[in-house]
């Protein structure tokens, strides 16, 4: 048996509205969601669990590999959405790809 990805689960303080923007962001169809998670599912099949969770969240890193084209759509809704971006995870450089900082979109896997 191969190893691969199942799912992870991804705090949020609006479970609903954060997986909506994933949905939105990456033009991802709905997925069955059950009890305290509101589900999205990945082309590969993975599922992001959002979750509302009684803590302070912390930040996480994400990155998402897109193919040119949905990059250049998935930007468009960023910019057009006033979604805040940068590049480098010392957040000095506001208003450039590829951010360090939460959620990356790339067009290129590292390996």
């Amino acid at each position: 048996m191969t190893t691969t990805f199942d799912h992870t689960v991804i705090a949020a303080r609006d479970r609903t509205g954060s997986a909506r923007f994933y949905r939105d962001l990456f033009e991802l169809a709905e997925a069955p969601s059950w009890g305290p998670f509101t589900n999205v599912l990945l082309d590969d099949g993975v599922l992001l669990r959002f979750a509302e969770p009684p803590v302070q969240i912390q930040m996480q890193h994400y990155a998402f590999l897109a193919d040119d084209e949905l990059f250049d759509r998935a930007y468009v809704r960023l910019v057009d959405g006033g979604v805040e971006h940068r590049v480098d995870p010392q957040l000095t450089r506001p208003g450039e790809t590829n951010t360090e900082h939460s959620l990356k979109m790339i067009t290129r896997p590292y390996l």
